[in-house]
């Protein structure tokens, strides 16, 4: 089986499976001083990061190229189906939203700090998302 995380060349993260039959995970992934834990198939993909939620796609998906600073986070992602993507960021802060070069709007995170939107991924192959501090 091959990793379900791993740290690309440029420090980014790789991570998830969308097409996986059952649930698989992987825990305690180690990079820049945190600890990682995946866990992915069809149905989800998650990502904590040291107990806390980084990324979650339903239904699940493959995510290359993740960075993220303290204005916001940007990936690729892959996936079968239009997906609803969740990522952890500042509580009620404003961040806009770009996906595939296009901008969605200015979405507002709830007090938990999670922010949610939609991504048509069906049949569009690898496509850029930006969450940038508004």
């Amino acid at each position: 089986m091959a990793d379900l995380i791993k740290k690309e060349a440029d420090g980014s993260l790789t991570f998830g499976d969308y097409t996986l039959a059952e649930k698989t995970k992987q825990d305690d992934f180690k990079s820049d001083g945190s600890s990682y834990k995946v866990k992915t198939y069809n149905e989800i993909t998650r990502l904590e990061r040291d107990g806390v939620l980084v990324y979650e796609s339903v239904p699940g998906t493959n995510v290359t190229s993740l960075k993220g600073n303290d204005d916001g986070l940007s990936f690729k992602i892959q996936g079968s189906k239009d997906a609803q993507i969740t990522v952890g960021v500042e509580p009620q802060t404003s961040y806009g939203v770009k996906v595939a070069g296009e901008n969605i709007g200015v979405i507002t995170s709830n007090l938990g700090g999670k922010l949610s939107f939609s991504v048509e991924l069906e049949d569009a192959g690898e496509m850029a998302v930006e969450v940038v501090r508004a």
